[in-house]
């Protein structure tokens, strides 16, 4: 218990630092749009009456006589209505009604937080029928976008009301399970921030406290709930609607999102079958998109403005005939085109984890993802993800397998696969596994991580443990080298190694371990 203690003492100074950010949108953007905005501000009837605070932006002179395309907006996690204000004033003067709504449980609106559950769909297809009855809105052209929260509403709303005909889900999750829960690992700081957040802005449900409670207490016996109940909140669940409905899916995430990490985006990319379009940029959760929140340039907010102006207005523009699917690096400027998801990586090169090693598991090695929010901003704005020292990490607690010196630039891009076979002393465990990009004095940057969690082993016997880090796009510089190193703690998950465990890593002959690294065509 003093591991999960200390995690959520992490936690609070990432639930604090997103609180502030909050604070910014909320006191800034009104600021800003006060001398040119004119809003209605409405009271919407939801699901089993619930009243949703609502407001309304129209083009300049509508006058009835015609009707314009909608796009609704639900607002994020913990942000009131005003968060779009920027943005419905831009879409607006482009000729389009915009009808941001605060999402049931939060701020002023009614109702209890129901994490984007059956309530929260039937909200969206109640908005639209309300702005479809009392605005100039065109039902033939109705489409969502939002951010976060707003992001995974939009998706299964997409899946249950056929009307809806484009979708922006910018830095959202499709596999709400897979985002919080990858590796059968609790993402604590990430649930700690909502948990906290929502608890200062919001009203959680007596449901939704208790997976909050479950999953702190990572009791086994909760897990079949807890999965079931994420995946009735995930839009991969309804992916066959999805695909029946075709609308236009245009998705946007960051490399570094601690919340809802990349992979689980581009799974759900490569099974839609419609119009689709699949953005990753460098940041955190919600970072790429902030600017444009206060109404500044920004190229997510750009491409979601040209997806609507061609799916929802028929505008030549050109976004159908672009390469669908568009990288941005963390170390380079400059974006890179490619016709799907599986031709980011052009090719792969295997690092092999020779030898046996055995680590004690309870210690935190020095190896970690960083802070949630943080440290990917850092990342994001100065090209300063978390680093560690190779040759200071102690074995007892850290296995570390380094490749050779590369003569040329290595782009990694995609995903980084580890196989290797694990002996535990115990029935449970948690390991970490980090791939670093490491200079001559042997410091090492983050390029990727990801947990993985076991229980119901045989002590003493092996098993093969294959492993997906989560996805990025990391130039590794001519003359370093990548390195791969997995302990058995990071602030960022929970761990499940009793005391005293020990991890036997080894590599037989018939089926060596390796950690398989992406790479695109030089």
């Amino acid at each position: 218990m003093g591991t999960h203690r200390q995690a959520l003492r992490t936690t609070a100074v990432g639930a604090v630092s997103a609180t502030l950010i909050a604070g910014g949108v909320l006191g800034l953007a009104p600021t800003a749009l006060a001398a040119q905005n004119s809003v209605r501000f409405v009271d919407i009837t939801g699901d089993g009456g619930t009243v949703l605070k609502a407001n309304v932006v129209t083009p300049a002179g509508a006058d009835g006589s015609r009707s314009y395309p909608l796009i609704v907006l639900p607002t994020s996690w913990s942000l009131p209505q005003v968060e779009y204000l920027a943005q419905a004033q831009k879409l607006a003067d482009s000729g389009y009604v915009v009808l941001t709504y605060n999402v049931r449980g939060f701020w002023q609106s009614g109702g209890e937080i129901e994490v984007a559950g059956p309530p929260d769909t039937a909200d969206a297809s109640k908005v639209i029928d309300w702005a479809l009855a009392n605005t100039p809105a065109d039902p033939a052209h109705v489409g969502m976008a939002g951010v976060s929260y707003g992001a995974g509403i939009s998706l299964l709303a997409a899946a249950h009301d056929k009307r809806i005909k484009a979708v922006a889900a910018l830095s959202g999750w499709a596999d709400l399970t897979g985002s919080i829960y990858s590796g059968r690992t609790e993402h604590v700081q990430a649930a700690a921030l909502l948990d906290g957040t929502a608890t200062v802005t919001g009203r959680e449900s007596p449901e939704v406290r208790q997976v909050f409670d479950d999953f702190y207490a990572s009791d086994l016996t909760k897990e079949p709930d807890l999965i079931a109940w994420g995946k009735k909140r995930s839009a991969a669940t309804y992916l066959d609607q999805l695909n029946e409905n075709r609308p236009a899916v245009m998705m946007a995430n960051a490399w570094g999102d601690t919340i809802f990490p990349a992979n689980q985006y581009t799974d759900f990319y490569e099974r839609l079958t419609g119009p689709k379009r699949l953005e990753l940029r460098p940041g955190d959760h919600a970072t790429p998109e902030l600017t444009g929140l206060f109404g500044l340039p920004n190229d997510v907010w750009s491409d979601t403005d040209r997806w609507f102006d061609h799916y929802l207005k028929g505008a030549d523009n050109g976004v159908d005939r672009e390469q669908p699917v568009r990288l941005k690096s963390r170390t380079t400027g400059g974006y890179e085109g490619y016709p799907d998801w599986k031709s980011v990586t052009a090719t792969r090169r295997k690092i092999a984890l020779e030898g046996s090693t055995t680590i004690h598991a309870n210690v935190d090695s020095g190896a970690d993802g960083g802070v949630v929010f943080l440290s990917s901003i850092l990342d994001q704005v100065a090209q300063l993800p978390p680093v560690a020292s190779l040759p200071l990490l102690p074995r007892r607690w850290a296995a570390v397998w380094q490749s050779e010196k590369y003569a040329s630039a290595q782009q990694v891009r995609g995903t980084a696969r580890l196989h290797t076979t694990l002996t535990p002393t115990k029935e449970s465990g948690t390991l970490v596994a980090y791939l670093y990009d490491v200079g001559p004095l042997g410091l090492g940057k983050l390029v990727t991580h990801a947990p993985y969690t076991w229980h119901g082993r045989t002590p003493g016997q092996s098993f093969d443990v294959d492993l997906d880090l989560f996805s990025t796009a990391y130039d590794v510089p001519a003359g370093h080298r990548l390195a791969l190193v997995v302990d058995t703690v990071d602030p960022l998950y929970i761990e499940h190694n009793p005391s005293g465990a020990q991890l036997t890593f080894s590599s037989p002959a018939d089926d060596p371990s390796y950690v398989s690294v992406p790479l695109r065509e030089q």
